[in-house]
């Protein structure tokens, strides 16, 4: 009889337990508990007082810092590891007798590059329709480590009408470092731009643009080539003959830099010779802010040079930049999903007076 009874309040045991089991794995989606986490990624160069990459350094020489809290570092990659690169090649306009020179300089920047590292090709090309020719940002080749499909992807580049640079940023962001990096590229991702930064035809805007680099955690270079001189060679006289501005750098310019009570002015031909000058001159000094402000908080650099002839050494600089460059990552200890900016600092600890630290600034947090 107690064996009965034992047996009795066994299984009704079993049953409570197999009832709870199923009504929790029954329980309504909605009321499910989900942790999300993202690893912040953060690449930074370190060099000595005079300007040399200091290499060799361990995860223990560095802090980090989100909003001034320290974080707890989980990822750490050394100089050693690979990169991912997408090369922006703004072949618009005055390119067209340099493009041979263009297309040499990033070969040589490629093949400078280690065996290990993947780069991507983005450049633009003239897209002609009924009774006009625009500009098109398009990607010759995805993400590869294939030297000889990235020559071959180089043979196909092509000249524009225009400028397209915003919408080609917006291109590397949304198309080739659309997918999360893999576990070995994690942190070490970058875009290098070989342009004037004068955006002439882009549907996008120069914010939407960075914000959507930024939100890969890319580090971003630019080979500054200086086109105004030519650009304004070309400007004055009779508005038949000569280079005009399009009417999105015209928006641009009465939007950023004249007051609203002014009268706008949207037919070229009845601008005079200074005012030509003035808009040129106001378009050239924001795009030089642009690519300043995009490299400083991405941890990138600005490389300027005086025509397409020095490409090939500014190239050889980022390559060797890139060789020395580390990251590290971290989840932030501020679980806030609420799309605001985070600061990040990176310290370094056990180095010579002078040592400086080039780093991502910042980020946007993801937003609910």
């Amino acid at each position: 009889m107690r064996m009965k009874q034992f047996s009795s309040t066994l299984f009704l045991a079993f049953v409570l337990a197999t009832t709870a089991t199923l009504f929790a794995q029954t329980k309504p989606e909605d009321e499910e508990i989900k942790v999300e986490t993202d690893l912040i990624e953060v690449p930074f160069v370190v060099t000595d007082k005079i300007g040399r990459p200091i290499l060799n350094l361990k995860k223990s020489n560095f802090s980090v810092f989100e909003d001034g809290k320290l974080q707890e570092l989980t990822d750490f990659r050394a100089t050693s590891a690979p990169f991912e690169v997408a090369l922006l090649l703004d072949t618009s306009g005055s390119t067209q007798a340099e493009l041979p020179l263009i297309q040499r300089a990033a070969q040589n920047f490629i093949a400078s590059l280690r065996p290990g590292d993947r780069v991507s090709i983005i450049a633009y090309r003239a897209q002609k329709e009924p009774g006009k020719a625009s500009a098109v940002s398009e990607v010759i080749s995805p993400l590869t480590s294939d030297r000889t499909l990235l020559a071959n992807a180089l043979d196909k580049v092509q000249t524009s009408f225009g400028t397209p640079y915003y919408d080609s940023i917006v291109q590397v962001a949304e198309r080739v470092f659309r997918d999360p990096p893999g576990e070995q590229f994690r942190g070490r991702r970058a875009v290098v731009a070989l342009t004037d930064g004068v955006d002439s035809t882009s549907i996008t805007d120069f914010d939407e643009a960075k914000d959507l680099l930024l939100s890969t955690g890319s580090a971003a270079y630019f080979i500054k080539v200086d086109t105004r001189e030519y650009f304004e060679e070309n400007l004055l006289g009779d508005c038949s003959i000569t280079k005009r501005f399009s009417q999105s750098q015209m928006r641009r310019y009465y939007r950023r830099f004249v007051s609203s009570k002014l009268e706008k002015i949207s037919n070229f031909c009845e601008l005079g010779d200074f005012e030509r000058l003035a808009i040129s001159k106001n378009l050239y000094e924001l795009a030089d802010a642009e690519m300043e402000q995009l490299a400083k908080i991405s941890g990138g650099k600005v490389f300027p040079i005086g025509d397409l002839s020095e490409a090939r050494l500014a190239f050889k600089s980022v390559a060797e930049e890139i060789g020395m460059k580390y990251s590290l990552g971290y989840y932030s200890s501020n679980e806030k999903r609420d799309g605001t900016y985070r600061k990040i600092k990176v310290e370094v600890k056990g180095l010579p007076a002078g040592a400086q630290i080039r780093a991502r600034e910042g980020y946007m947090a993801v937003k609910n």
